[in-house]
């Protein structure tokens, strides 16, 4: 798997909540949806409900924009299934 994808990945698993819950809260799991599934109008305008600073939404774009150039389908689905796995864990 490539960097970005195992970076991906880690950023992923480090969004989940802790105190017994596994689950993402709601908010991140569409984020993270928008992420890997949406386009980027439709991630930008998602972030734009909670951050409005110009710079950070650009920053957000791009990233996204180069997520899409660089993550395969395969990438996305395997960081999906992660987040999968983790939140369905009995050990979580």
């Amino acid at each position: 798997m490539k960097v970005a994808g195992a970076l991906l990945l880690l950023g992923a698993a480090l969004l989940l909540t802790s105190e017994g819950d596994c689950g993402l809260c709601p908010a991140i799991q569409k984020k993270v949806d928008l992420f890997f599934y949406g386009t980027t109008e439709e991630y930008v305008e998602y972030l734009k409900q909670y951050n409005n600073n110009r710079f950070v939404l650009e920053n957000a774009e791009n990233i996204k924009k180069c997520s899409d150039r660089t993550l395969t389908e395969e990438d996305k689905e395997q960081a999906t299934n992660l987040i999968n796995k983790i939140t369905a864990s009995r050990t979580c």
